[in-house]
């Protein structure tokens, strides 16, 4: 049978430049050389037969075809640095058993995945695995242990205990350009002469967010929808106009100066990620190191968030 699948080393310094940035941090991380990184990934790419980042400055961004092989590679590579870790930490006796895990992919790729390292560091003795991601599960697959889910505060089903972690506030993100010279946005109203590029999945983000602001408004015609933030926020890096997101998944974009916040007013809806555990489970000890290392980062990214 023919291997289709790239190398470990390959897929390593993909990622790690995705989360870093730029190819020379990604090197001083996996602690080869900036020219190892940019050959794996130029070998990567051949491979795969698509680009998967280009250069704005000295930042090496990811494409749309970055982002979704990001996505889809970024669980399996996660599972097997948790699989490993466990072994590597095994002292005597059976290697503890992985918790399962099934995250959504938009908020595992952009927010989770960055932060799992920590997690490892933190509790080497509670290994991690991720199931795939299944959006009809009703949160009884036996063999998982927690999901990450897009839900409201309630009601959940009532053998799930559930816990906010982040996404209930969305801001309106437009170029760094758009905030400056003539016809700059300075209000919620600007943002109405824009083309608003919608999200396929949840159309009424625009609505939400501008009566939040306080901004009247007539009927709101999409110029465009997308059914990934990262098409998102790459159709408004394009120019194609101005779109409204859950901030904690943009927050790289945003410091890296790809994109901005608008008008800077959040605005908090009653949907968000959430921690969902078997009710009774909770108190099991990887399920309450998981529970209270995802609160403390979910409570460090609120506070570090611009105001």
């Amino acid at each position: 049978m023919r291997i289709l699948s790239p190398s470990l080393p390959e897929l390593h310094a993909f990622a790690t430049a995705a989360r870093r940035g730029t190819f020379a941090q990604a090197a001083a991380e996996l602690h080869v050389t900036q020219g190892a990184i940019s050959r794996a990934i130029a070998r990567l790419e051949e491979h795969l037969g698509l680009p998967l980042f280009e250069r704005e400055g000295r930042r090496s961004v990811l494409t749309p075809q970055g982002r979704e092989y990001l996505e889809a590679v970024g669980p399996s590579l996660a599972a097997i640095e948790a699989a490993t870790a466990a072994v590597r930490a095994r002292r005597s006796g059976p290697a503890p058993q992985a918790l399962r895990v099934s995250v959504t992919p938009t908020l595992f790729s952009h927010w989770l995945i960055p932060r799992l390292p920590g997690f490892a560091a933190q509790h080497p003795g509670t290994p991690l695995a991720f199931a795939p991601y299944d959006r009809d599960d009703p949160l009884t697959a036996p063999g998982i242990d927690a999901w990450i889910r897009t839900g409201g505060s309630g009601p959940w089903p009532p053998h799930i205990t559930a816990d906010y972690l982040v996404g209930r506030e969305v801001v309106p993100i437009c170029r760094p350009a758009d905030l400056h010279g003539p016809a700059a946005i300075r209000s919620a109203q600007d943002l109405l002469g824009r083309p608003l590029l919608f999200h396929t999945h949840y159309p009424d983000n625009w609505a939400r967010w501008l009566a939040g602001a306080g901004c009247a408004h007539g009927p709101l015609v999409p110029a465009a929808d997308f059914d990934r933030v990262a098409l998102l926020v790459q159709a408004v890096v394009a120019g194609l106009g101005v779109a409204v997101v859950q901030r904690c998944l943009v927050e790289d974009d945003i410091a890296s100066g790809r994109i901005a916040i608008a008008v800077n007013q959040p605005v908090a809806l009653d949907r968000g990620y959430y921690l969902c555990c078997r009710a009774g489970r909770t108190a099991m000890p990887g399920l309450q190191a998981l529970r209270q290392w995802l609160l403390a980062e979910a409570a460090a990214a609120a506070v570090g968030a611009p105001g």
